[in-house]
């Protein structure tokens, strides 16, 4: 358990409907910075995902493309963010051929920010990662609806039908 410090192991954010989404800026996968506030007046899925390429990741990547014209016809833009490096996300877009905005967050402020950087448990071995989790932001910057502990195939189609009842 020394990769990561006590504090972060009691670290635990919670973020609730209603609140405001923490700010943030991250660099695309085209090495250019994003930040939250570039989307006031749009609806914002904030997905959250452990890493570029692996199966789940890649399922609900690309979910969320093929879905892609149905998010921007209800005013909605799609961010994806993980640890992985710009170079990574720029490889994963092309292999994938997706249409939406992945954010690196090598640093995890975003994940630690969202509260998704959490102690995980594999083979009883304990370790921090990404809880794959999805937020969807308002148009006024509040968060409207959470999802976590989500399971990727099918979870785009789930969003996009929440969104638009």
């Amino acid at each position: 358990m020394s990769e990561f410090s006590k504090a972060d192991l009691e670290r635990k954010i919670t973020l609730e409907v209603g609140d405001k989404a923490p700010e943030f800026e991250a660099l695309n996968q085209d090495g250019v910075k994003v930040a939250l506030k570039d989307f006031v007046g749009k609806n914002v899925v904030l997905y959250f995902y452990p890493k570029d390429n692996t199966p789940g990741c890649t399922t609900e990547a690309c979910e969320f493309s093929a879905n892609y014209d149905q998010f921007i016809k209800n005013d909605t833009v799609i961010i994806g963010v993980s640890p992985d490096s710009v170079k990574s996300h720029a490889g994963f877009i092309t292999k994938q051929n997706l249409k939406h905005i992945l954010l690196s967050d090598e640093d995890k402020e975003i994940s630690k920010l969202y509260g998704v950087w959490q102690v995980k448990k594999n083979y009883g071995k304990e370790y921090l990662g990404i809880a794959r989790s999805t937020f969807v932001i308002g148009k006024d910057g509040k968060i409207v609806k959470i999802y976590k502990s989500v399971k990727a195939k099918d979870h785009a189609a789930k969003v996009l039908a929440d969104l638009v009842k």
